[in-house]
């Protein structure tokens, strides 16, 4: 090796460790680094498997643009590098108040994530262009189909789990992801290893069999895609099976090993809001408009709508008052 290629090394490696560091400083629970490949075969072919079988519902966008999904240097010419960030969510349920409720999936008590992460991933470019003014980015948080879990673990930030959720074994399940595509090189971190072993503990969990033996995920089955992106009626026989659940799901998370030892949020900025995990389905039912938007804004529950959230509830009140005539016979 030259002078002149030791010394961009160096340079490589310092950069890399300063991004680290104010990746870290804006908030960031994890970061690593990737090139700008696209994702291996092992993770690109069950991608065509899934869609072929249609398990992802009405979620028509999913195969949309799927090239760019597989390969992030697409979205950003003369890509190098994809800067990897996580942000820990998890969080302490409370208790159940004695009014019919319904619950919230834990990640939606939070302020709206794609905001919160892209705004510091735009600070973190802005950070990295103070050093070399040259380069150029892409900040992606969920705004194309782009496969995140298998670029996170390829930059070292943990394995893709049975439940299909990244899992860092130090923070859990619960991680929002986001991606800073840049022309910079830099030097690629080690890809994560490990796996979920003969645990099926999150399958077991889940009471719809979204969660296939054969690794695969049937969004059409799956509680979070029925409060949320379903559209129309949900069938009697999965609509008995949401249970309590209003918006979104946590059953798998919450059977997860990882999760039950992971360290809670500590981001002061990203804050848990428990009042908002387990509401009463009276007053969902009888919100107006105004107030739903009032309610929620800044949320990721606006995105569902009120005439959706609505359904949802009334559909967990039938639940409730079924579980009731049951224990009263």
């Amino acid at each position: 090796m030259n002078e002149s290629s030791c010394q961009a090394v160096s340079v490589n490696a310092m950069n890399k460790s300063s991004i680290k560091q104010r990746a870290i400083e804006l908030g960031f629970d994890l970061v690593g680094v990737t090139d700008a490949a696209p994702v291996g075969y092992e993770h690109a072919q069950p991608l065509g498997r899934w869609l072929d079988a249609n398990y992802n519902g009405e979620m028509k966008y999913m195969a949309a643009n799927i090239e760019k999904g597989v390969n992030p240097a697409l979205l950003l010419e003369g890509a190098k590098s994809v800067i990897c960030v996580g942000l820990n969510y998890t969080a302490k349920t409370p208790p159940i108040p004695k009014e019919a409720s319904g619950k919230i999936a834990l990640y939606a008590c939070y302020p709206d994530y794609h905001t919160f992460i892209k705004q510091r991933l735009f600070k973190l470019a802005d950070f990295i262009k103070s050093k070399d003014k040259n380069c150029r980015f892409k900040a992606c948080v969920d705004s194309v189909p782009l496969l995140e879990r298998a670029l996170a673990q390829r930059a070292g930030l943990g394995f893709i789990g049975k439940n299909h959720m990244l899992i860092n074994p130090a923070l859990g399940p619960q991680i929002f992801l986001g991606e800073l595509i840049t022309t910079l090189e830099l030097e690629p971190d080690q890809p994560s290893e490990g796996n979920c072993g003969d645990c099926d503990k999150c399958l077991n969990a889940c009471p719809t069999g979204a969660l296939r033996r054969d690794c695969f995920l049937d969004a059409r089955q799956c509680i979070s895609y029925l409060t949320i992106e379903h559209k129309g009626q949900i069938s009697p026989e999965l609509a008995e099976k949401i249970g309590d659940s209003v918006f979104g799901c946590d059953r798998c998370v919450f059977a997860c090993p990882y999760y039950q030892k992971a360290l809670p949020s500590a981001n002061k900025d990203f804050q848990f809001q428990p009042k908002r995990a387990v509401m009463e389905l009276k007053k969902i039912i009888s919100l107006t408009k105004p107030q739903f938007e009032s309610q929620f804004t800044g949320t990721c529950i606006l995105r569902c709508g009120i005439e959706k959230l609505k359904q949802n509830a009334r559909i967990c009140l039938e639940n409730h008052r079924g579980i009731e005539k049951n224990n009263f016979n």
